[in-house]
């Protein structure tokens, strides 16, 4: 049997390469790959993705009790120490979004004001709108095989109890909160804000 190595040089002149010569000389098999191209994993992202925006309704609801039962669990966290609770918290955190909404962990989710459709999967990132270029089928006009973020934002707002959160002004994304938890941010922002009314309520009623 001939060495590869040792063909003439007019071969790879004539653009057969010794990958391909190895590809025909290996035995072929039964075996073919499932559902492992670009394209199909691409398409199974965007049906997930598009289920959470039909059902956006449902997971506003599912979030707000989810949201409730993680601010209960506040002095737990604050005892253990957030900074230490962050890393398992985070692990779970990215799973799920990840697989919801193809989340990016930008650590300043907004998905209930934005119809359950995560801007950070625009390619532009914008987190106020649309770009303007939106292709006449609704697909973005950088990736002409997805549907725009934004376009999937308002369809999903219309369902929501506070759809209207859709018109809120976003401020820009900071880039050191990436890669943090969403979760247990706006948990310790809720109960700063459950104490200091707390705190007035009080003084007021000393006063």
């Amino acid at each position: 049997m001939s060495d590869p190595q040792s063909m003439p040089a007019t071969t790879a002149q004539a653009g057969v390469t010794q990958a391909t010569i190895v590809k025909k000389a290996a035995p072929k098999s039964d075996y073919k790959p499932a559902d492992v191209s670009p394209q199909r994993r691409v398409q199974r992202s965007f049906a997930v993705r598009l289920w959470s925006v039909r059902h956006s309704r449902l997971l506003e609801w599912f979030y707000g009790k989810f949201a409730d039962m993680f601010l209960l669990l506040h002095p737990l966290w604050k005892g253990i120490g957030y900074s230490r609770v962050e890393g398992p918290v985070k692990f779970v955190e990215k799973r799920v979004k990840g697989f919801m909404f193809d989340c990016r962990m930008c650590g300043q989710c907004i998905l209930s004001s934005t119809g359950m459709s995560c801007p950070m999967n625009c390619p532009k990132q914008l987190r106020n709108g649309p770009c303007g270029g939106v292709r006449a089928n609704g697909n973005c006009e950088v990736e002409p095989d997805m549907p725009c973020v934004w376009v999937k934002a308002w369809e999903g707002s219309q369902n929501m109890a506070h759809g209207d959160k859709i018109f809120d002004v976003q401020k820009p994304v900071d880039q050191s909160l990436r890669e943090t938890s969403a979760w247990l941010r706006v948990t310790a922002q809720a109960a700063a804000a459950r104490n200091a009314a707390r705190n007035t309520t009080k003084t007021g009623a000393s006063a």
